[in-house]
């Protein structure tokens, strides 16, 4: 991570704030995109030179009040604005999460106790730790759903398994930024995030775009090879005694056809299992 987040997370959500956005009025040809620097500073408040060597890593001990009066000039939402506090070491320091915490077997059965749901728990990382045997079956068409971020860029079958690829991979870069913000003495963050960047030009596009975005609650719609289309909202928990897990749970709509769909998916993994052949293949 660099040690000129702030400036670089500034720069790129002004770039994507209009004057117009803001009430402001212009005139003429501009030469940015999104606001200019001086404008900004007026908006929060500040001397324009400020708010240049805050952007240029010159300033480095921002007031929570200025960081403040910068989110609401940049509009920038709950996450957004945690995570400039973050970069700005305005929080208190955590102690990092454990890399490699194992799954509680409290939470492994509570998770098998949903037959009519997906559910896994994730890392910070976005790595599946465990699942339930529903979600092993939504995702057994990816040849390694443990490490998600990496297969959503270079497993051609995600691209066929998400119906809409492009949110869900916006979506999981957002959260693993979010993450990166959270975990910055993360070596493996680092490591998974230089990887992406040198590998995928898709995930280089979106990690600068600097969103930030929690996991949340989300619609997804899944094109399964075994059972046709099937859209789940998901809720996501934070794992309270283990710092850096989080319980994803998917569930479809009562006594829709994508309850039906959810219901036959199960079985019909489990026999191909079975049988030896891999679920989802022919």
């Amino acid at each position: 991570m660099s040690d000129q987040e702030l400036g670089e997370f500034l720069r790129a959500r002004r770039a994507r704030v209009s004057p117009a956005d803001v009430g402001m009025a212009t005139s003429g040809t501009r030469r940015v995109a999104g606001l200019r620097r001086e404008e900004v500073a007026v908006l929060a408040g500040v001397s324009a030179d400020y708010y240049a060597r805050l952007e240029q890593g010159r300033e480095t001990n921002p007031s929570g009040q200025v960081i403040d009066a910068i989110a609401n000039a940049l509009r920038l939402g709950t996450d957004a604005r945690w995570h400039a506090y973050r970069l700005a070491g305005l929080l208190p320091k955590t102690a990092p999460a454990a890399p490699h915490t194992p799954v509680h077997p409290a939470l492994l059965q509570l998770m098998d106790a949903f037959p009519t749901a997906v559910a896994y728990v994730i890392n910070h990382r976005l790595e599946v730790l465990a699942s339930n045997a529903l979600a092993d079956a939504l995702l057994s068409p990816l040849a390694d759903p443990r490490r998600m971020v990496r297969s959503l860029f270079h497993d051609p079958a995600a691209r066929e398994l998400f119906a809409d690829w492009e949110t869900v991979a916006r979506d999981s870069v957002e959260a693993l930024r979010l993450a990166a913000g959270q975990e910055r003495r993360d070596p493996e963050i680092a490591a998974l995030v230089r990887e992406l960047l040198a590998d995928s030009p898709e995930f280089a596009a979106l990690w600068q775009d600097h969103s930030v975005s929690g996991l949340g609650r989300k619609t997804k719609v899944f094109n399964h090879p075994d059972v046709g289309r099937i859209t789940l909202t998901y809720q996501a928990f934070d794992v309270q005694d283990a710092s850096g897990q989080y319980l994803l749970v998917g569930t479809a709509e009562t006594g829709s056809t994508d309850a039906d769909s959810l219901a036959l998916l199960g079985p019909l993994h489990a026999a191909g299992r079975r049988n030896g052949a891999r679920p989802g293949a022919g």
